[in-house]
């Protein structure tokens, strides 16, 4: 029962990190992805807080700098291309 009680509390403290935006659709939405950064969290057997740290400060700008970079590759392929 301790096991049930924990999961509950991870879910509760998760869900309350911010506050209701007053537009159901979106706080709908924020409870869904909560729920499942916290079974995620489970799964990877690390912390709703660390998931987040892991998801939207190392992967997301990585991915986001990378992107750039292709692209900025992408562009001068181009241009020789188009000599």
């Amino acid at each position: 029962m301790n096991a049930i009680q924990d999961i509950s509390d991870h879910y509760q403290r998760a869900l309350h990190t911010m506050g209701d935006s007053g537009v159901h659709w979106v706080d709908v939405l924020f409870k869904m992805c909560v729920v499942a950064l916290v079974d995620l969290a489970q799964l990877l057997g690390i912390s709703y807080e660390a998931i987040n740290i892991w998801i939207f400060v190392i992967i997301w700008p990585a991915l986001t700098v990378f992107g750039a970079l292709w692209i900025i590759v992408l562009k001068f392929k181009l241009r020789r291309l188009n000599r």
